[in-house]
């Protein structure tokens, strides 16, 4: 069809162009409607006007949270990723929604899937949207391990702790890396895993790596069941209960939580 277009504009400017000429060269030109017609456009169907968004792909904060909770309510949302961040879950759970409804699935959050959405759902109470930190030994957790699953990584009693909706299923000692090499603190993810990992730095085997922070992983270290707490890792997170890393190996998935801080 846009070919069609350009052609009859092209047509219109080309025979246009023949009569100015013969004018400029002093010919006598008498257009008429049998020598020159008019070309309109020619426009089949609509173009689609979408919707403004409220909220997409790449928003965060609070309002994110809200929505995200909404559809937790809905069990259209794992708790898992109920994040403050509006991602790739976020976005499937949207359009399931709007598919339920009738909505067109446009992957965000318009003015019309807000209402609904509010509508069929209740107002997120402050448990809902932030579930109190699990309490491990008379002690919180960091509050960042409270929702979804997370490796919540505590330097100070030197424990690992596997993380589901606020429920510690999994715990075992880690070790962390000296003070040139120490392990970094903050809030990741698991980028990637390797169960039969070699270090090309250090040409050590670091077996059942989970990777969270560049060359930093959480995996079994052989040296750390031999020797305990008289050795460091070179910043990775070391385990030395070999049964139990084989399980948290494949219990944890690409993108889950990682937590290493200080209680």
């Amino acid at each position: 069809m846009r070919g069609l277009i350009i052609r009859k504009l092209l047509t219109t400017m080309v025979a246009g162009g023949a009569i100015a000429a013969l004018l400029g060269a002093g010919t006598t030109a008498t257009a008429t409607t049998a020598d020159v017609r008019a070309t309109p456009f020619e426009i089949s169907g609509e173009l689609p006007i979408y919707p403004k968004a409220v909220l997409k792909n790449g928003s965060t904060g609070a309002s994110v949270r809200t929505v995200e909770a909404r559809l937790v309510q809905l069990k259209l949302l794992e708790k898992r990723y109920q994040d403050d961040s509006f991602g790739t879950m976020t976005r499937s759970a949207v359009k399931k929604f709007q598919k339920s409804k009738g909505i067109p699935q446009l992957g965000y959050l318009d003015q019309n899937t807000l209402d609904q959405l509010v509508r069929v759902t209740h107002e997120p109470t402050q448990t809902e949207l932030y579930p109190p930190a699990p309490v491990v030994d008379g002690k919180k957790l960091d509050p960042r391990c409270a929702t979804g699953v997370a490796l919540c990584i505590d330097k100070s009693t030197r424990q690992l702790r596997y993380v589901v909706d606020g429920v510690v299923k999994m715990q075992m000692d880690v070790r962390f890396g000296a003070v040139k090499t120490a392990t970094r603190e903050g809030s990741f993810t698991v980028g990637w895993k390797s169960r039969y990992h070699v270090s090309t730095l250090y040409h050590s085997k670091m077996p059942y790596a989970m990777f969270f922070s560049g060359g930093q992983a959480v995996h079994y270290s052989s040296d750390f069941a031999a020797r305990g707490y008289n050795g460091a890792s070179h910043g990775c997170v070391n385990v030395r209960d070999l049964a139990k890393i084989k399980v948290l190996f494949d219990e944890v998935q690409v993108g889950d939580k990682v937590i290493v801080y200080r209680s």
